[in-house]
């Protein structure tokens, strides 16, 4: 159980004081239900861990993990700073009326539209990553007569033991310049000397859900002795940024960091070397994403379907699938869920649970044990706050799920449910 996920005396699963059953009735499904109060004692867990009375922290949440509207002002409250990586994060940003100042923007392939935009809106920092993405940055910033602040990426080439394609560090990785090419110096020291493009410091993220402490431990040594380099040749480094990447529960067999133990180590790391040698860091900067969400998202679905094949394979069929869940098709994801109507029956099915799509990996749930279902049961599976509603999709022309937030027995509607008639709204 996540946050203030409840089981009542019907056998029904509440999340924020509600009950999944209403929130069927109410919304309908498949639905992505948000648990506030998980957001926010996570937050504050995370900045009460990552503290020092040497240097400046701040924790930037790396909003590709679950943006809205909404949730941006929920990031403003809790005084974060927020990681965009694009044009319509930006936007998304700017209407919610999030201080662009505490903005900072990612990506290895930004748009000159794209630069442009965040350059006219007053984004706080600009993650360069690049050789290229450089000139580019300070081409515009001539033009337009605007400075801007901006830190480089760079890739410290440590193994970070999770699935190849959300590995950011290795040596071939698309992300940042390698800190074992000298030209990554040259241009460390093209932006230093830049008239538009103010350098800050170094930026550097070794992947995502991974649950080895040591990866991030050793992370933050080899950054800080690549900074010890550049302050030896004469490089001021004032910020080091070690993004994000912490590994999250999701079902058994996962053993998730204690981030609140790597958060204190990280900077304690960091303190040594740089009291040893006198570095001048002043800044440190932290990106958790789904650290901060996964485990607040609970999507609901309706089972639709029962069926056992001529091998004797179970299954429940649900309205929904890869459309609103791709990363078990993607990356093959694993999940934990339950029939949320009857919580208080044992799980003595062994079921997969597949999706509506057209597609044989449309499959949520693998071989896993489940409650006996029946038509119109709310199957619900946990860990879907984070990436689930960004990588949604309207594969089959499948309208995307509502988002629903939930606090103190109360519910709100972050984002409606897409009807027909916005699948074919920009059609001519």
């Amino acid at each position: 159980m996540f946050g203030t996920q409840e089981i009542n005396d019907d056998g029904i699963l509440e999340i924020g004081g509600v009950s999944v059953k209403k929130l069927k009735e109410k919304y309908g499904t498949p639905l992505y239900v948000m648990d506030k109060n998980y957001i926010v004692e996570k937050a504050e867990l995370i900045k009460k861990s990552f503290q020092s009375k040497v240097f400046k922290t701040e924790v930037a949440y790396a909003s590709k993990a679950f943006l809205t509207v909404g949730m941006c002002k929920i990031v403003e409250k809790l005084d974060l700073c927020l990681d965009v990586v694009s044009g319509g994060e930006i936007y998304t940003a700017l209407k919610a009326g999030f201080p662009m100042e505490r903005a900072h923007f990612h990506g290895n392939s930004k748009s000159i539209d794209e630069l442009e935009m965040a350059v006219e809106y007053g984004v706080g920092t600009i993650i360069v990553d690049n050789h290229l993405e450089f000139e580019l940055l300070e081409d515009i910033c001539g033009k337009k007569q605007k400075k801007i602040n901006a830190i480089l990426r760079v890739n410290p080439g440590i193994d970070a033991h999770t699935h190849e394609y959300i590995q950011t560090s290795k040596f071939d990785s698309k992300f940042g310049e390698s800190i074992f090419m000298e030209e990554t110096k040259e241009l460390i020291r093209r932006i230093h000397e830049s008239e538009w493009v103010k350098f800050e410091g170094l930026h550097a993220h070794i992947g995502s859900q991974i649950f080895d402490i040591n990866s991030f431990l050793k992370e933050a040594e080899v950054m800080t002795e690549y900074i010890r380099g550049l302050v030896e040749e004469g490089i001021r480094v004032e910020t080091l940024n070690l993004g994000g990447g912490y590994g999250i529960y999701y079902s058994d067999g996962d053993q998730p960091v204690d981030i609140e133990l790597c958060l204190k180590e990280q900077v304690k790391i960091i303190e040594k070397i740089n009291g040893e040698y006198n570095l001048g860091i002043k800044k440190l900067q932290i990106e958790p994403g789904r650290s901060l969400v996964a485990n607040a998202g609970t999507t609901l679905y309706t089972v639709q379907g029962l069926k056992t094949t001529y091998s004797g394979k179970n299954y429940y069929f649900i309205d929904g699938g890869m459309t609103d869940n791709i990363r078990p098709a993607l990356y093959q994801a694993v999940y934990s869920g339950t029939i949320g109507n009857r919580c208080l029956e044992e799980k003595e099915n062994m079921v997969t649970v597949a999706g509506k799509c057209c597609e044989s990996g449309d499959l949520i749930l693998k071989d896993t044990k489940l409650q006996k279902a029946e038509l119109g049961d709310v199957l619900c599976v946990f860990g879907t706050g984070a990436y689930n509603y960004s990588m949604a999709s309207n594969y089959n022309k499948i309208p995307k799920p509502a988002v629903v937030m939930v606090e103190n027995g109360e519910s709100s509607l972050m984002v409606r449910r897409e009807s027909y008639e916005d699948l074919i709204r920009n059609d001519l």
